[in-house]
């Protein structure tokens, strides 16, 4: 027999949702109210590189100029395999973070969870726009199993939700499986789920030939144009962001050695112009970068690196070139 009991429904009209813009922390990388997986084998700086990003936020700055708006970023971050006192803060003092700005959730009692109604609570009374959690595996909950598509996709659903309550982003760092010859998309620990409900999915690798060397690709943009490939290097000296970086995302996952990067050609260029000693006017700079394919940022990036200094005569702008600092 039928029931005549009726589900109750709610139909939204497409007319009655007001537009939004997508909002970003660093665009076109990582959205405000999305997730964002940041992925990667063990050992090839994942968490070095987050850190560092969580440090330059929490002091209002990101990893290239013009990226944050506003100030400081208030920031929780939540680890399940580095001690706190000994591991994390000594390595965000040492990228210059400003701690009063990085918070995380006492996991001393209870751990930690995607699921718990304590990531709700502490994003609403310390109204941090970053939530990290690394690794992703470790906060699923001991009755979640990665490999099940339904409850992962639940998981990251709810999550997601979070997200979009707080306007936060929330990044998620995630180990890489050993599946060799496997797309980028795949080699994910876990349900492809996971892939599929992050807005953005980053890979950090290594690249070959260059040992303290990491790429930055970007293998998932569900909200705008991909981004162009970064790097950074490690080194005793520390953590020291690159920028935009020649190499694809097959490139790293394959170990296949990369093509001469923007940055190199830009030295070389400047190299070039440098050789009779004579101060060189910007525009005839950036014309000549224009047709060596390299663009005005990174122009600017590698003038800043190389300690560049320019002067005004008259209405023209000149870059000293003889005061480089060459390696």
């Amino acid at each position: 027999m039928e029931s005549n009991k009726k589900t109750d429904i709610r139909i939204i009209q497409m007319s009655e949702v007001e537009t939004e813009e997508v909002s970003w922390l660093w665009h076109p990388f990582i959205p405000y109210g999305k997730l964002t997986i940041i992925q990667g084998d063990p050992g090839d700086g994942k968490t070095t590189f987050v850190l560092n990003l969580a440090a330059r936020l929490s002091r209002g700055e990101g990893l290239e100029e013009g990226e944050v708006n506003g100030g400081a970023v208030k920031i929780i971050y939540q680890t399940a395999e580095d001690g706190l006192a000994d591991t994390v803060k000594p390595r965000l003092e040492a990228a210059g973070a400003d701690c009063s700005n990085v918070m995380v959730i006492d996991e001393g009692d209870q751990s930690l969870s995607m699921s718990d109604a304590r990531l709700d609570q502490a994003l609403t009374e310390t109204g941090a726009r970053v939530l990290i959690l690394d690794p992703m595996q470790a906060y699923l909950g001991g009755t979640v199993d990665m490999n099940r598509a339904n409850e992962a996709r639940d998981v990251t659903k709810r999550l997601g939700a979070l997200a979009d309550k707080h306007k936060c982003a929330i990044i998620l760092i995630g180990h890489m499986n050993k599946a060799a010859g496997n797309k980028a998309a795949y080699r994910g620990m876990g349900s492809i789920d996971f892939y599929a409900v992050a807005r953005s999915v980053l890979l950090v690798g290594r690249i070959q030939g260059e040992d303290s060397l990491r790429a930055v690709v970007q293998i998932k943009n569900n909200l705008a144009a991909f981004g162009h490939a970064k790097a950074f290097r490690l080194s005793e000296e520390g953590f020291t962001w690159i920028g935009d970086y020649e190499i694809t995302a097959d490139e790293v996952l394959g170990g296949y050695a990369p093509r001469e990067s923007k940055q190199q050609t830009a030295m070389k260029l400047l190299e070039r112009l440098a050789e009779d000693g004579s101060p060189v006017a910007s525009n005839e700079v950036f014309e000549a970068a224009a047709e060596a394919g390299i663009s005005r940022r990174t122009m600017e990036m590698i003038k800043k690196q190389l300690g560049i200094k320019a002067r005004k005569v008259g209405s023209v702008w000149y870059w000293e070139l003889g005061g480089m600092k060459t390696e």
